[in-house]
């Protein structure tokens, strides 16, 4: 069984009236992913911030890489990276100073630091602008910049706080297949995102979190199972088809079957999934009714958010709560 590289144990945050963690509880293998996901205000963030010495809990502990954060966080912070929702990148450096600057940050001799930069540089093909400034940078190319300074030191944790909020898909995909030759390389990973395709494809387990608090833990076709729902949909190539195609369909459903005549659309309820679709379809062959269309739909992450937390789509991120704790870090002085 793999090492705990993340853990959290009854973590709890508030902000004023604002109860952003609640008792959250946490784990992550090493070299896998943790999806972090939930609706807006759900405390996502929030968690990250924790996780990654930003704030200091209320109560509970966690533990990153083996290193107490609230005992060691100083040790923790050079043992983790970084990513946030808005490119922490200067405007006024090149590509390669930024890149540079944090190597020399983490103590990297300015050698070193200046072969880790071209080295990243190349990797996330900016090698061509490493020597434009930042504020010249497209949004995408800001993010793989940023994402780039987060692996610097090669950090065995790493934290992505919703790496490719804004992005074109041809960017999000190319940063996609970056995440999956990080966890390739070993790395572990605590992602929160927006994006319901994202975590399918990316996070080996996902964690749904509202009001404060981890309400489902599993994989996204654990969670899906969860809820049920899978349905087929027919599509009859003559409307005179639809009344024995439903005759057909209906000793398969698991519920009320649902008849669209000017789509010339079925859908039936069902449990089974592949294996029911594939009598049905010797059925309705069997019974000489064309099709135009027939599939099999599974509940998607989006199902399972309504169905979990009420919330059809995810928000941006805390937000009032992020407001609150921006507030409370530029009162409090550094510890």
């Amino acid at each position: 069984m793999a090492a705990v590289a993340i853990s959290a144990e009854g973590l709890v945050k508030s902000f004023g009236d604002v109860r952003a963690l609640d008792g959250v509880d946490l784990d992550v293998p090493e070299g896998t992913v943790l999806g972090l996901l939930g609706p807006n205000g759900a405390g996502k963030t929030t968690t990250v911030r924790v996780l990654t010495t930003l704030l200091k809990p209320d109560a509970g502990r966690a533990v990153v890489a083996g290193v107490d954060v609230l005992k060691n966080p100083n040790q923790v912070r050079s043992l983790i990276g970084l990513s946030g929702q808005y490119a922490a990148v200067d405007e006024y450096l090149t590509g390669r100073e930024n890149l540079q600057m944090v190597g020399e940050l983490y103590q990297m001799s300015a050698r070193d630091a200046k072969a880790r930069a071209l080295e990243l540089l190349e990797w996330f093909n900016l090698s061509e602008a490493a020597n434009r400034t930042a504020k010249t940078y497209s949004g995408g190319m800001r993010r793989r910049l940023d994402l780039a300074a987060a692996l610097v030191v090669r950090p065995p944790v790493m934290f992505l706080d919703e790496p490719t909020t804004g992005l074109d898909p041809r960017n999000r995909m190319a940063l996609w297949e970056v995440i999956e030759t990080l966890v390739e390389q070993g790395t572990t990973l605590l992602l929160t995102t927006q994006y319901l395709e994202e975590a399918d494809r990316l996070a080996h387990d996902i964690a749904v979190v509202d009001h404060g608090r981890v309400i489902a833990r599993g994989t996204a076709d654990q969670l899906k199972a969860q809820i049920g729902g899978e349905r087929i949909e027919v599509v009859v190539q003559l409307p005179t088809d639809l009344e024995p195609a439903l005759a057909a369909l209906t000793p398969y459903a698991k519920g009320e079957p649902t008849v669209e005549p000017h789509t010339r659309r079925i859908t039936v309820p069902i449990s089974g999934g592949a294996r029911v679709l594939a009598d049905v379809i010797r059925e309705l062959d069997g019974r000489g009714i064309v099709l135009h269309d027939i599939g099999l739909r599974r509940p998607t992450l989006d199902d399972v958010f309504l169905s979990l937390t009420g919330h059809a789509t995810l928000g941006d991120d805390d937000e009032n709560a992020d407001q609150s704790a921006d507030a409370a870090r530029a009162g409090r002085k550094d510890s």
